[in-house]
């Protein structure tokens, strides 16, 4: 049987440095196309949401794009908006059953790789009704990304960061998008010939990514690149460092990644208050309590 993470274990390293980048939201501007054209409508429509539509339409959202869920693998997202739903006064006055989905929740309590790969096999081997259902979804969103997310061009500056940061580190996609999906995009656009891995969902977390890549370069000579909370946490549970994209500032972001934090990486003076400053920008926007919780007028 082939190592899905082969590619990241055998990764030979050509530079002193490594920088690892995330792709939706921080290299693309892909989130809110994929997110709102994608996702949610298979969500609604896969698991009978139909009577509360505009409820879910609002959970998903602020889960996978303006909380601190943003950027999370979409099993444990999807499980997120189906405990917000149920959480929700207004939904339980409709009388809509919302999924509790067990089996669904077991199964990602213990599979390390949270892919459709990894599902798949799950579902041939227990034949379970509940995780037929979340890879009917799945395998849905990920036919619609296909039909509809193209032309995409990355955020301005990217294209110019990696030809600058290729001739001194080696670069690495860490992303929680199926590979497929990662492969065709940065093909699209030309920009494939950067990275020496695309690392996606089949090969585990972002966190278990860094990790088998970390120890071939020096201490403090590794930083992530990435646009959610979960790219500070992969980061940090490896003890490396972090340049936030921020949510709805990309382009400043690697304005200042391009013509300053890149540079002081590649001289050691990436300091931790530097990144600390940074880090406390991008810590506040994203918000952990949804609208409708925080007695907003009109939050819902």
């Amino acid at each position: 049987m082939i190592d899905p993470q082969a590619p990241l274990k055998e990764l030979k390293s050509g530079h002193e440095f490594l920088i690892a980048i995330d792709s939706d939201g921080c290299v693309f501007d892909s989130m809110e196309i994929k997110q709102k054209e994608c996702f949610t409508p298979n969500t609604i429509k896969c698991w009978k949401l139909q009577p509360v539509s505009k409820y879910t339409r609002t959970a998903a959202e602020f889960v996978n794009l303006y909380s601190k869920w943003r950027g999370s693998n979409r099993f444990p997202a999807l499980v997120k908006v189906f405990d917000l739903l149920m959480d929700w006064p207004e939904v339980r006055k409709r009388n809509v059953e919302i999924p509790v989905a067990q089996p669904f929740r077991d199964w990602i309590a213990r599979e390390s790789k949270l892919g459709n790969p990894a599902l798949t096999a799950e579902v041939e081997r227990t034949g379970d009704p509940v995780l037929k259902q979340v890879l009917t979804w799945s395998n849905a969103v990920n036919s619609a990304i296909k039909d509809m997310v193209f032309g995409i061009p990355p955020f301005p500056l990217v294209r110019e960061s990696l030809e600058k940061i290729s001739k001194w580190a080696d670069i690495i996609v860490c992303s929680g998008t199926p590979g497929e999906a990662l492969e065709r995009e940065w093909k699209e656009n030309d920009i494939d010939g950067f990275p020496l891995v695309i690392a996606g969902q089949e090969m585990g977390k972002k966190k278990d990514h860094l990790k088998l890549v970390k120890d071939k370069y020096p201490e403090g000579n590794v930083i992530m690149i990435g646009d959610a909370p979960g790219d500070m946490k992969a980061a940090k549970a490896n003890n490396l460092l972090f340049f936030p994209v921020n949510p709805g500032l990309e382009e400043n972001s690697w304005e200042l990644f391009h013509n300053e934090a890149a540079d002081k990486f590649h001289s050691g003076e990436y300091t931790k208050e530097y990144e600390e400053k940074l880090i406390s920008v991008f810590d506040k926007l994203l918000p952990e309590t949804p609208p409708w919780k925080s007695n907003v007028p009109g939050a819902h």
